[in-house]
């Protein structure tokens, strides 16, 4: 009857009674648990023998382990001496203070973490960014004149672009205000211009809303883009020109004149290309290469290719690896229709493997030399340029230019002047939308460095289709430091002499004929501190 509750007391429901059979588990737990670490603790009572030790609290507590560990006595007795040895009272006063001694090691992580991390790379000059943008947003402490021109100042800033002449430096009588220089950076040359289309960037995606044009206008179009593209690439030629973009739907053309990133042939830079260009261009026996295919992914396409300082350049060259093939498995006894379906699906594979890079920046090509005028005339007669449908259907692709040619039509961007306050400080915000060329970011930096005390920072939205130019800019000025010799040292001097009359001032021509490894880079933002008169990138 012991066992049985008194009738006093109170009723419990049985889940309470689970509750507090668990609690005094626990109690029970922790109070062996107290009682075993104060027989654990040293005495000043003589050594405890071998028997009477305590055993390792990080060991596996098993009946086998105990059975294995019998037959390490010696080890057991060394790591015994090692751990009752006279330098216990050390170690404990050593965790006693081991909280400060992991945050001196956290600190001192921290310090070789920060130490390791790459800093901010500062540029003593602003690199060149080949690809097109679509908008550029400036800010500075203190207003640009950007908006509300006087009529001197947007006068002086379009004859000066028209002239292709620099008025800070030329004797004219043109005015030299910072809002004319800067109206100046806002102009460029498009050809077609078609003001109810947007030709750039290109889309051949349906529009409802836009009339097809007729075969007339098509034509029209046609005839005068011939002429257009002729007079562009005569004054790329002559070093007029420093360069230009043809914009078509699927791929996008740089030409540039010799001299310019180095190269002392008059060059240009395809992107992006697929297999079937490829063999267009090769049947046209125009040799090209690409300075972007990593020779881990490199497969040999027909013809075979030849690897030249370090690129990819390909030929017209008969192979009869197939042939042979065929043979000898019809030598074999081997049924002509699986030799047929052998050799189709050899062919599946190869196409698979050379269409791998198609579309991207690895399928960007490079022409050189005498082989643009090829070039030239292959776009010149390519009616594949031209789309059939769509919004855009019958419209030649589009000439971008910083200086004039024959029926180009002067296009200007779109500027909005505004205040915004970033981090509790006031700035002015300058926002450009079009088609930003790569002159434009060199020309307001220096104009900004020379009008203004202040720092200042650039945004910029980049077109992702024309990041390959920047890629294989960088590719090649790589291949010219690593064979860098006084002649092409030269030559690059050359080259920008040649080039003084292209319409570009000579700071933007220097920065665009400098071969160093910090000459060409893809920029998203941009930032000039004047303190140590230097840039930062990102």
């Amino acid at each position: 009857m012991s066992g049985l509750a008194p009738l006093n007391a109170e009723w419990k429901h049985p889940d309470e009674l689970v509750k507090i059979l668990r609690l005094k588990q626990k109690q029970k737990a922790l109070q062996a648990r107290i009682k075993k670490q104060e027989l654990d603790q040293p005495t000043s009572s003589p050594k405890l023998s071998i028997q009477d030790k305590r055993k390792n609290p990080f060991a596996v507590c098993s009946q086998s382990v105990a059975k294995k560990a019998k037959s390490e006595v010696v080890e057991e007795d060394t790591l015994f001496q090692l751990l009752h040895n006279s330098e216990i009272p050390k170690a404990s006063n050593a965790n006693l203070e081991a909280p400060l001694e992991s945050k001196n090691f956290l600190d001192n992580a921290q310090w070789y973490s920060e130490e390791e991390e790459p800093l901010e790379k500062l540029y003593k000059y602003l690199p060149v960014d080949w690809s097109i943008k679509t908008r550029l947003r400036l800010l500075t402490p203190k207003p640009i004149l950007a908006g509300n021109l006087k009529t001197s100042q947007e006068a002086s800033g379009l004859t000066s672009f028209i002239r292709g002449i620099d008025p800070a430096t030329t004797s004219t009588g043109l005015d030299i205000s910072p809002g004319a220089l800067f109206h100046q950076s806002t102009l460029y040359w498009q050809h077609p211009h078609l003001p109810w289309l947007t030709l750039y960037p290109r889309t051949a995606r349906q529009d409802s809303s836009c009339n097809p044009l007729g075969s007339t206008e098509i034509n029209a179009l046609s005839r005068q883009w011939t002429e257009s593209f002729r007079s562009v690439f005569q004054l790329l030629r002559a070093r007029q020109c420093p360069y230009f973009y043809l914009c078509a739907n699927s791929f996008t053309v740089l030409f540039r004149a010799a001299g310019i990133g180095g190269c002392p042939e008059l060059h240009a830079i395809i992107t992006p290309s697929s297999r079937g260009m490829r063999a267009a261009l090769r049947h046209e026996e125009i040799v090209f290469r690409q300075p972007l295919k990593s020779k881990a992914n490199e497969t040999p396409e027909k013809p075979p290719a030849d690897s030249i300082g370090g690129f990819e350049e390909v030929k017209e060259e008969p192979s009869d690896d197939d042939m042979d093939e065929e043979e000898w498995l019809e030598n074999l006894g081997v049924d002509a229709s699986e030799i047929k379906k052998i050799s189709l699906r050899s062919a599946q594979r190869q196409q698979k493997k050379e269409c791998e890079s198609d579309f991207g920046d690895q399928s960007a090509l490079l022409i050189e030399g005498a082989e643009c005028a090829a070039l030239f005339n292959y776009l010149l007669n390519c009616k594949s340029i031209v789309t059939n449908v769509g919004r855009l259907a019958g419209i030649p692709p589009t000439l971008l230019s910083p200086v004039a040619f024959l029926g180009a039509t002067l296009r200007g961007l779109q500027v909005r002047s505004s205040k915004v306050r970033l981090e509790e400080t006031n700035y002015h915000s300058v926002e450009l939308s079009g088609v930003l060329l790569p002159h434009v970011l060199p020309y307001l930096s220096n104009l900004l460095h020379s009008a203004t005390e202040d720092n200042f920072s650039a945004t910029m939205a980049n077109n992702l289709s024309s990041l390959a130019f920047t890629k294989v800019s960088q590719a090649l000025i790589q291949d010219i430091l690593e064979d860098k010799d006084k002649k092409q040292a030269s030559d690059q001097v050359f080259g920008q002499e040649n080039l003084s009359d292209c319409g570009l001032n000579a700071a933007i021509l220097q920065a665009m004929c400098r071969v160093d490894a910090e000459a060409v880079k893809v920029m998203d933002r941009m930032s000039f501190n004047r303190e140590s008169s230097s840039f930062t990138l990102s």
